[in-house]
């Protein structure tokens, strides 16, 4: 068999294995949390997290590229020129195309991925006018929510134990264990959100990966981010920062609805007094499986009804 064959096999093989991999990404990536034997990244609900999973897919086929290309040489180089084969080894030195291309080229990839890596990072920090601010601030361990533009909504959210995920499981309610928590972030659909992020006691993170957001917070400061969900559902994240014994069990949520039943929730939320954690998860509960033809037409592809 010739070596130009051998070395088609081979990377016919890896090749096969790679786009088998992105088939099980596809198969198994889903909206607002990891699935099990999930490869890649989340589905990406706001137009940032579309373009970081855009640019991660192109540094990864290029790293591909790059990767088989190299092996390719070194495969070729231990065939045709060990001792064996090549008994008299050439004294070659320099050859100046060759040094220049191998100088070049390399300047010229980075530069290739410095453009689009440039742009993502400047609209990530380029804020719009938001439609609402939340303040959101770590406590070891749980989180602390203000709505900054309605007077009197804010409460703390907990991780819910095993035992009340499960009675939820139990009433055919979606409750992820370790996710799930007691009072959920709640935001109107195709809204511009800022999130001022700050911290009573340790530093602390706030990230969610669908919305690729991930800001610090620091005590003593106020940090910030912000997105715009363009998708109806519950999308989870975690604390990304070590902040002490129980760093694993202060998990976010936020739930993204549509705009009436984001005004009655408020309305709830305003009304305060005992039991208003009861009633406005009751309502969020009740808007669930409840078609929203408005939402379908503000937003073209979207489930026009919601993940519990």
């Amino acid at each position: 068999m010739r070596l130009g064959d051998k070395v088609s096999g081979w990377l016919g093989a890896i090749g096969a294995t790679l786009v088998s991999g992105l088939t099980a990404r596809v198969a198994f990536a889903g909206y607002g949390r990891g699935d099990p034997w999930q490869i890649g990244l989340q589905d990406p609900v706001t137009s940032i997290a579309r373009d970081n999973v855009w640019f991660n897919d192109v540094v990864f086929w290029m790293m591909v590229a790059i990767t088989l290309f190299v092996m390719a040489l070194l495969l070729i180089v231990m065939i045709r020129f060990n001792s064996k084969a090549n008994p008299t080894p050439s004294h070659t030195h320099h050859n100046t195309l060759l040094e220049v291309a191998w100088t070049v080229i390399p300047i010229a990839i980075l530069v290739v991925i410095a453009i689009p890596s440039f742009k993502l990072l400047y609209a990530q920090y380029s804020y719009p006018k938001p439609d609402l601010t939340i303040k959101a601030t770590g406590n070891q361990w749980y989180w602390s929510y203000d709505y900054a533009d309605h007077k009197g909504v804010a409460f703390d959210s907990y991780m819910l134990k095993d035992d009340e995920t499960q009675a939820l499981r139990d009433k055919h309610v979606d409750a992820p264990r370790l996710l799930s928590v007691d009072n959920e972030v709640v935001v109107p659909l195709n809204k511009v959100v800022h999130v001022l992020v700050t911290s009573k006691d340790v530093i602390h993170s706030w990230a969610i990966l669908s919305f690729a957001v991930r800001t610090d917070g620091v005590p003593g400061r106020v940090s910030s981010t912000w997105f715009k969900a363009e998708r109806l559902g519950v999308y989870y994240g975690v604390c990304s920062e070590l902040c002490g014994k129980d760093h694993a069990f202060m998990p976010i949520a936020v739930r993204v609805v549509a705009d009436d039943v984001y005004a009655k929730w408020l309305d709830v939320r305003k009304a305060g007094g005992k039991g208003a954690d009861d009633k406005a998860r009751a309502l969020i509960q009740a808007s669930i499986s409840v078609p929203n033809q408005a939402v379908a037409a503000a937003a073209p592809g979207a489930p026009t009804t919601q993940t519990p």
